[in-house]
């Protein structure tokens, strides 16, 4: 799926819609709570960089990118240094990349803020490193955020509610179906503010009586017969 398409897809959705979306298609929902240094959303395909002390690592990766990538620093989660700044963020910008995630802490938060290109991380922290590491040979193919591995055969989308990555293999699927949710949940929701509660949308009153006769019932299986939802 090209930059634009995915952009265009991604800009009517949530981050919820899409792991809603995995769950159906038994794709492993592979998210991760990070924060926006300022409120927005990112798509684009994985650029992968694992952090050893130096920003030499980051522009080695610029050298490779395409259009609409996003960089993915894997920082070990660390929160004793700061591994991205502005002068990164501002270089990543200027090669088309379309947002930054860190599976670690950033600094220079207002000047990120002003340079405005989207950027994720666990928070901010004033120092940067103090070390230098051995450089791993995979360090600019595969990167680790949270408990999940990645790399450029994933695609990242990120907003307000956190980071989720997906198969690219499995893109068009996961969003067409993520769409299909999005447009129940609205529909739920206008009935909602028009006065049919969402109990009786759901046939809760059915439900609790179901599971009554048959304890093993959950709620996810009835909505799933009803074709709800609000769970998934």
């Amino acid at each position: 799926m090209k930059p634009d398409e995915l952009t265009g897809r991604f800009a009517a959705l949530t981050t919820a819609h899409v792991a809603d979306a995995c769950v159906r298609l038994q794709v492993p929902v592979r998210a991760v709570g990070l924060t926006a240094v300022l409120p927005g959303r990112v798509a684009g395909r994985v650029l992968p960089a694992r952090h050893v002390g130096s920003v030499d690592i980051f522009l080695e990766a610029f050298g490779s990118a395409e259009p609409g990538d996003v960089l993915v620093v894997d920082n070990a989660g660390r929160r004793d240094e700061a591994c991205v700044g502005d002068l990164v963020v501002l270089e990543a910008k200027t090669a088309g990349i379309a947002g930054v995630v860190v599976w670690g802490l950033h600094r220079d938060s207002a000047d990120i803020r002003a340079i405005g290109l989207p950027v994720y991380s666990l928070g901010a922290l004033p120092p940067g490193p103090q070390r230098l590491d051995p450089l791993p040979a995979d360090a600019l193919t595969t990167a680790t955020v949270g408990q999940w591995a990645v790399s450029n055969e994933d695609v990242v989308l990120a907003d307000d509610d956190g980071v989720l990555f997906v198969p690219a293999a499995r893109l068009d699927e996961l969003l067409t179906l993520a769409e299909t949710i999005r447009d129940t949940e609205r529909r739920q929701a206008a009935q909602i503010a028009s006065g049919t509660t969402l109990r009786e949308q759901v046939g809760f009153d059915d439900y609790l009586a179901a599971r009554a006769a048959d304890p093993s019932l959950t709620f996810r299986a009835h909505l799933r017969a009803r074709g709800g939802a609000i769970e998934e």
